[in-house]
Order: C-alpha cells, then structure tokens, then sequence
C-alpha cells in the first residue's frame, strides 16, 4: 500500500507562496488526483497548493517541478505571478 501525503492548510497571509499548478495542470489537461498520483500525493494537497492553501516542502516543490519540466522558480513565487497574457503580449502604449 503507498502512503500518500495529506497537507493540512496552514497558511499565513506573511507565509504564502504563489503558484502555476492549476495553469500548469490545466494546460496538460491533468485532473488534481492524476498529478497527486503522480507526486505521490493526497488530490486534496494538489489542490490546497493551487489555492496557496498550503506551502509544500522543498522536497515536494522539486517532485513538482521536475514533473512539469520547469525550474521551481517558474511555479512558486513569494509575490504574485503576473498573467501570462500580460507577459507574453505586453500592451501597446496609445497615444
């Protein structure tokens, strides 16, 4: 039997980490129990770390990134995530 890591959220407003998990997930057409399976976790953590619920270990933020390919600074981030949109077409400046 596998044991799966269940998260309890407990996240201060001073300790919260943002993150793409949902963008990510979603663009891989990826249900939350499909990439918990795979991180070797409870569905219910994936989805309190999409909801900043929750902060993973540093050892789960690595399973993270190494399943989705990118470096870790490219999922969590201690401040807001710009949207992609804004970053991929910045807006023209009218005159």
């Amino acid at each position: 039997m596998s044991s799966k890591v269940t998260a309890t959220p407990k996240v201060s407003s001073q300790e919260k980490l943002y993150n793409r998990i949902g963008v990510l997930r979603a663009e891989r057409n990826l249900s939350r129990q499909e990439l918990a399976d795979s991180l070797g976790v409870n569905y219910q953590t994936v989805g309190y770390m999409e909801r900043g619920d929750y902060n993973p270990s540093l050892e789960l933020a690595f399973r993270v990134s190494e399943f989705f390919g990118l470096p870790v600074e490219a999922i969590f981030s201690r401040t807001p995530f710009r949207p992609l949109s804004e970053q991929l077409y910045p807006s023209v400046k009218r005159e």
